[in-house]
């Protein structure tokens, strides 16, 4: 606890930290946290899971005092990681008496409207901080401190000018932190633009590139998912199977379930309260496979991942180094498989011209092929199940319009009906 001590944190703070088990700062913890506490502008560049959460939070806990007014805003990209972020505040600042909320869409807005009233940190969207602001339901005349978490994975995520009308709506006179895993020219320029005599602190990757094995394979599309269940059978530990789309979630998922594998998956067409069950059944380690598209490969401290399949290779360089980010952290051993057809060849080439990346060839094992099913009905869960993956073309069945004279179709669309058209 003497190191933190000497960062300048209270006694309220260390004895949280001590009742966690924290022992040493972090890199990114221990170059900005005096900083933070001595309300300057900050850009770090800081990974996934390397203690920046408290490295901002430090200047929220110890530098507001409860008045039930709006006095420090956290932008994040993703639900997910608002509410982490919102729980790890709350037990950081649970001796300061803080009111900490997170605001998000895909939930009722409602009771955050009752909860904002009473708010002295709110944790959100950039989406739904714009609605409720639009609505009047959150003034942000008197916010203090303003941190920009994930900054990039916003900007990835089309959220540039809704961070930008928001920060219009900010008091010029305030303490700004922007957090990225890289700084881009946007993220640069935003910088330049938003702050004042901003110092840049940045931290080396946790990820042990010693401990951490990259592999790929060069398979057939047609047998991509048999090779696939071989080598998560033989699996040990948990693993996190990343996809590109939801529909390519959904056909992994519901395959896996029909082989009798435990798994569970995550995508943004599932309602939030699901999405918070399956993330936390993970994380609790109730199940040992999680599909997903990269809305968990950012942000989220998923620990205890060993293995991280890249079912379909990520469309943004950027998201392969979150993607394995996700293993081989604290001194623990992690592999990557990377599955390879045709469809990923040119995305894989961009991210070997990366020399960082040590990945190596493997040869095919000897695999048992597998019956897929590639089509789906809706799952009451909020997911959607009836899409076709590509990769798996040998199995494949298109449904056609049966043509049946006695069930006419009414209000024909041509936009609806094209589904059931032009598959070959």
């Amino acid at each position: 606890m003497q190191q933190f001590e000497k960062l300048g944190l209270s006694k309220e703070v260390l004895f949280v930290l001590q009742e966690a088990g924290f022992k040493t700062p972090s890199e990114i913890q221990e170059k900005a946290i005096p900083l933070a506490l001595a309300g300057k502008d900050i850009i770090g560049g800081s990974a996934t899971g390397s203690g920046k959460t408290l490295a901002f939070a430090s200047a929220i806990i110890e530098n507001i005092i409860p008045n039930q007014t709006i006095q420090a805003l956290v932008l994040t990209p993703t639900r997910e990681l608002a509410e982490q972020v919102a729980s790890s505040i709350r037990y950081f600042s649970k001796n300061k008496r803080l009111n900490v909320i997170a605001v998000y869409g895909g939930v009722n807005i409602g009771p955050q409207i009752r909860q904002l009233y009473r708010a002295d940190v709110v944790i959100g969207t950039p989406g739904r901080i714009l609605d409720h602001i639009n609505r009047r339901t959150m003034n942000l005349n008197n916010v203090k401190i303003l941190v920009l978490d994930e900054v990039d994975r916003m900007f990835d995520m089309g959220f540039s000018r809704d961070v930008e009308n928001i920060l219009h709506y900010c008091p010029k006179q305030r303490q700004t932190m922007m957090f990225s895993a890289t700084i881009s020219p946007d993220i640069d320029y935003l910088a330049k633009k938003h702050t004042i005599n901003a110092i840049q602190v940045s931290a080396e990757p946790q990820v042990d590139p010693k401990k951490l094995k990259q592999i790929y394979y060069d398979v057939p599309s047609e047998k991509k998912f048999s090779l696939f269940v071989h080598l998560l059978k033989k699996t040990p530990g948990m693993a996190m199977v990343f996809c590109n789309t939801r529909r390519n979630v959904d056909f992994v998922y519901k395959n896996l379930r029909n082989l009798g594998v435990n798994s569970v998956a995550i995508h943004g067409g599932l309602t939030q309260n699901n999405r918070t069950r399956i993330l936390g059944d993970f994380q609790r380690q109730n199940v040992k496979v999680l599909v997903c598209t990269d809305v968990a490969g950012r942000g989220l401290d998923i620990k205890g991942v060993t293995y991280v399949y890249n079912y379909n290779m990520p469309k943004i360089s950027n998201d392969y180094v979150h993607r394995i980010g996700r293993t081989a952290r604290a001194g623990n051993e992690g592999k990557v498989v990377n599955l390879l057809s045709c469809e990923d060849y040119m995305l894989f080439r961009k991210i070997k011209e990366d020399d960082s990346f040590k990945i190596e060839e493997e040869r095919l094992p000897e695999f048992e092929y597998v019956i897929i099913k590639p089509e789906f009905k809706k799952s009451n869960r909020g997911g959607n199940f009836g899409r076709r993956d590509f990769s798996d073309r040998k199995d494949f069945q298109p449904r056609r319009d049966s043509g049946r004279r006695d069930s006419p179709r009414r209000n024909f669309s041509p936009r609806r009906d094209n589904r059931n058209w032009g598959r070959r």
